[in-house]
């Protein structure tokens, strides 16, 4: 049974099929043939593994972000980030990383804040004098931020496939996604301090007050969402509601950058998303309810405990096995499927289930952008029609940073877990 549940996967991905199909047909094959379970328990567990209240946040989540995206919200953030910055080294570069942050908080969805921003900023970025490979690398690993940064989709299926609370998850995710962009802001800075670039204007105030004047809508979006969150006025769920209705109301009556018809056609695109998203999610959960059942997770456990590994040599392995998944599977699909099984183990070495969701979610937001089949590096590819090879090389110093980072939300589980010290 284990060998089926290890071999058949692997198999079908190379030969191409959709991550839900390969769960689902190793499942029934499972179910079928080897357990010899009635063919209804299938479909109990997928209904059951819906059945969440904390889900219901996903459609709600994507609909807001590509409203943003689309109903010219984005082009304010960049605004008010790039009056914000100056003449300092690096300014446009820094307001990407700035942007990029801030669109997370609106979307949760590393292509779309790629496509939203990369729109506006490449352009822009070449002219005024930061190379091909470095915008490319630049652009492309900064979307990974909204992984990390709350209100995040991957968060949200964690704490539903961990059982942990989506909203202590948001907060521990603050610190590690500010802790990326600093680091990515700060390299930005050298790299324009070595090539001599210092692009646009100097601070101005009344530019900088009109810029928040006219952003301030958009700005609004993470601080009445998270504010509520965080003041324990709403939960994650119901501010995704919130987040709807302000994000029409804004985009159609406020901007007036999107009609009706608009709405309409955005709301079926998350339709179609948010159909991709639960699909996983279902087939995900009966894979998951064989793992149990098969005892692999257990026998993990056992197996690892009996190799006596310092704790922190676990956590390194765990790493870079999540690192190599990362480079195939979306972070959602990785979730769902690995989190049944690595998370006996976290717990068996002492390991904090919130801290470990941060360590799984930066993990996977990296393969986002690492070769070969990271989904931001194919939006960066069709947007922007570089080489795919131009692109890989200039996400290394990227990928670099990003490890550096991952390596100290592991080994400094403060960073992820001080500030759930006073959301309770």
């Amino acid at each position: 049974m284990i060998w089926i549940m290890a071999v058949m996967p692997v198999v079908l991905l190379v030969l191409g099929f959709p991550i839900f199909l390969i769960l689902l047909a190793t499942s029934a094959i499972l179910v079928l043939f080897v357990m010899g379970v009635p063919a209804t328990q299938l479909h109990i567990t997928m209904f059951g593994s819906v059945d969440k209240f904390a889900l219901i946040a996903v459609p709600f989540f994507l609909f807001a972000g590509e409203l943003m995206g689309r109903g010219g919200m984005s082009k304010r953030i960049v605004e008010c980030v790039l009056a914000a910055a100056g003449r300092i080294r690096g300014s446009l570069g820094i307001t990407t990383v700035g942007a990029c942050t801030i669109f997370g908080a609106l979307s949760g969805s590393g292509p779309a804040t790629v496509a939203a921003l990369g729109r506006l900023l490449y352009v822009p970025l070449r002219k005024a004098g930061y190379g091909e490979r470095f915008s490319n690398g630049l652009l492309t690993s900064s979307g990974g931020i909204a992984v990390i940064i709350p209100p995040s989709i991957a968060m949200i299926l964690y704490g539903a496939a961990a059982e942990q609370s989506v909203a202590l998850l948001f907060v521990a995710g603050i610190i590690p996604g500010l802790l990326i962009a600093a680091m990515l802001g700060g390299y930005v800075y050298v790299y324009a301090a070595r090539r001599g670039i210092r692009e646009g204007q100097a601070f101005n105030a009344a530019t900088f007050f009109r810029a928040i004047r006219d952003g301030i809508w958009a700005l609004g979006m993470p601080v009445i969402v998270l504010g509520g969150i965080y003041a324990g006025i709403v939960s994650p769920t119901e501010a995704a509601g919130i987040a709807c209705v302000y994000a029409i109301i804004v985009t159609r009556y406020v901007y007036r950058d999107i009609d009706w018809r608009g709405i309409w056609n955005v709301a079926v695109d998350s339709m179609y998303l948010t159909a991709q998203v639960l699909i996983i999610v279902a087939a995900a959960g009966v894979f998951s309810w064989l793992l149990t059942v098969s005892g692999l997770p257990q026998g993990l456990v056992a197996w690892i405990g009996g190799l006596q590994l310092a704790p922190w040599m676990v956590l390194l392995a765990v790493n870079l096995l999540l690192l190599l998944v990362g480079c195939f599977l979306d972070p959602n699909s990785a979730i769902l499927v690995l989190t049944p099984l690595l998370l006996p183990v976290m717990l068996a070495i002492g390991v904090d289930p919130i801290h470990f969701g941060i360590i799984m979610t930066v993990n996977l937001a990296i393969g986002m952008f690492t070769p070969p089949f990271g989904l931001n590096i194919f939006v960066a590819q069709a947007m922007f029609k570089t080489p795919i090879k131009e692109i890989y090389v200039g996400l290394l110093p990227f990928i670099a940073l990003n490890l550096v980072a991952l390596m100290l939300v592991t080994y400094l589980p403060g960073l992820s877990l001080w500030l759930t010290r006073y959301a309770g």
